[in-house]
């Protein structure tokens, strides 16, 4: 399931009520200043002229920004599947959603407001930044680069505070009817979209903007980092890392372990495009999972990964790999919160005999 100033959430999108309102993973960020007036949706895009001269510092962010949203993009599309399959596994995290991230520069602050605008051709309004797969607003053809100009006849809030100003007026709408009426703006002519609601696991997806090989969740969001997708690779073992995540998420682990507040606080850290890394040093405040917990969460993740047309297969080999390669006294790692590596490999051994068992037998798979 962002902040405003910080990298987008589903990717992202930060409030909660964002979340919830356009992204399918509780990934969508909205936030702006007063609605305009009353009228029609006009078609308005401010070409600024005479831009200054790109500074060292100006290219380092866009080049920054950049890759940042491809790895969003692409934690959108391996999590679309999870977050979408499982909707009845998420119990009473499922939610009524659009399926969508909006974004505009002022998303972001300092040197990345020009990289929002020269990379990514942000202006004042709110464009659409990413589209869940297999989502309502997928379905229906909306595209990364739509501009939102208005549901259900209201205008849709422009400039600084266009992301939250916009759930405001976003989130009553999908929690109430099946479909919602965008007119959105693209190439230059103005398209209606009937976009039908998509009922979804409601975490908010983001990149942790970080090197060390780990995930996290709070309780309303997952996040991996930059160093883990590096580590993970395919599709698939990325799969397996977030599904994991989004089962401590459904299984009440945060509250359980009392540690909500503090991993919430990595992850408000590690959204931003340059966070405080030295926030990691040591254990960062956070206590090993509990061997029960965690192979629970194991168990529930391989239903998850397989539901979303995933293979358990090289479930076992991946976890195996990364305690072999980064240990428990790695800090900061994925084992060293997540150390009872032999249990929770007996677990994983057991649920994917479990689930190819039910596959089988065509089974449902349900745990």
């Amino acid at each position: 399931m962002v902040q405003q100033n910080n990298l987008t959430k589903f990717a992202t999108i930060s409030l909660p009520a964002i979340a919830a309102a356009l992204s399918l993973s509780g990934c969508s960020t909205f936030s702006s200043k007063q609605a305009e007036p009353e009228q029609g949706p006009v078609v308005a895009r401010t070409i600024e002229e005479g831009a200054p001269a790109v500074t060292a510092k100006m290219a380092a962010a866009r080049q920054a920004l950049g890759q940042m949203v491809a790895l969003q993009d692409r934690l959108y599309r391996i999590a679309g599947p999870l977050l979408i399959n499982n909707a009845d596994l998420c119990r009473t995290q499922a939610r009524n959603l659009l399926g969508f991230t909006a974004k505009n520069k002022y998303s972001y602050s300092g040197e990345f407001v020009d990289a929002a605008q020269a990379v990514l051709n942000y202006g004042d309004r709110l464009e659409v930044a990413s589209v869940l797969p297999g989502s309502g607003a997928a379905r229906v053809g909306l595209r990364k680069g739509d501009v939102l100009l208005a549901a259900e006849g209201k205008s849709l809030p422009t400039g600084p505070h266009a992301e939250t100003e916009a759930a405001g007026v976003l989130g009553p709408l999908v929690a109430n009817n099946q479909t919602l009426n965008l007119i959105v703006e693209r190439n230059g002519s103005n398209q209606a979209l009937k976009v039908p609601v998509t009922r979804a696991c409601a975490f908010k997806i983001d990149i942790g903007n970080s090197d060390n090989i780990n995930a996290y969740s709070d309780g309303q969001r997952v996040m991996i980092t930059r160093g883990m997708v590096n580590f993970a690779q395919t599709d698939e073992a990325i799969a397996y890392v977030l599904a994991k995540d989004i089962a401590h998420n459904v299984l009440g682990h945060a509250a359980k372990t009392r540690s909500a507040y503090t991993v919430g606080s990595i992850i408000d850290n590690l959204v931003a495009v340059r966070p405080d890394v030295s926030m990691l040093i040591g254990t960062a405040g956070i206590k090993p999972m509990p061997q029960e917990l965690d192979a629970a969460a194991d168990s529930l993740s391989l239903y998850m990964v397989a539901r979303a047309g995933y293979s358990t297969a090289q479930a076992r080999a991946f976890w195996q790999r990364l305690a072999n390669q980064y240990p428990a006294s790695v800090l900061n790692g994925y084992t060293a919160n997540h150390p009872a590596v032999n249990y929770r490999l007996a677990v994983i051994d057991k649920t994917v005999a479990e689930i190819k068992g039910k596959q089988a037998a065509k089974k449902p798979l349900v745990p």
